[in-house]
């Protein structure tokens, strides 16, 4: 049975698409062809954008960026060992659909007072599905982004992000300019540097996923 994976944020600039695009292709290194898709569901189609800058050589992308995501994706879903959603930032609807449709939901959150304070709608919505589900469905948790190591606001985001009653990954992703350089040329850090710091990120990112499945 397929997982589906949605990354969400409201807000713009949280790396979603960075998260979403490296998360996706760490999934799939090592499988069958076609266990991995990575859905775009933002109009913008940044997702669409770095497949295309690669001649959709990594993985297979697809936009579903209308209202009707969490049916639409049932035309695929069975395909797939694992579904990435690139969520749509200020689209109530969209976001609302891949909500309904996440077996995950992982809130990227870059250690910004601003980028905290933008997360309680998002929460508000998720923790309403999860009444409708009996808690069944979405499980959610935030993950970090573009952490700086070593500053006090790194430390302490952990803490209050846990006011919003989510667990927060203890994975992360720092603030590395190999994430921006990859994107232009629609590659990912497991590709560039395999055995290098960001792709050793995003690998603990895939591990601590897994186990909260």
């Amino acid at each position: 049975m397929s997982k589906i994976i949605a990354i969400l944020n409201q807000k713009g600039g949280a790396g979603k698409t960075t998260i979403a695009t490296n998360l996706a292709r760490a999934l799939q290194l090592g499988k069958k062809d076609n266990n991995v898709l990575l859905v775009d569901s933002d109009p913008q189609g940044s997702a669409r954008d770095w497949n295309a800058a690669s001649d959709g050589a990594l993985l297979p992308v697809i936009g579903m960026d209308r209202p009707t995501l969490d049916k639409d994706i049932k035309a695929v879903k069975d395909n797939h060992d694992w579904i990435i959603i690139d969520g749509a930032p200020q689209i109530a609807k969209l976001v609302v659909s891949a909500i309904k449709c996440a077996d995950v939901v992982l809130i990227p959150v870059q250690p910004s007072p601003y980028d905290i304070w933008a997360c309680a709608d998002l929460v508000e919505i998720i923790k309403a599905r999860q009444e409708i589900t009996d808690g069944k469905q979405p499980k959610a948790a935030f993950l970090i982004s573009r952490m700086i190591k070593n500053t006090q606001l790194g430390k302490e985001i952990t803490e209050v992000l846990l006011e919003y009653e989510l667990p927060v990954f203890k994975s992360h992703t720092g603030q590395r300019t190999i994430y921006a350089k990859t994107a232009v040329d629609g590659s990912t850090v497991l590709d560039a540097t395999p055995s290098g710091v960001a792709a050793r990120e995003i690998k603990k990112i895939v591990k601590e996923l897994k186990e909260f499945l």
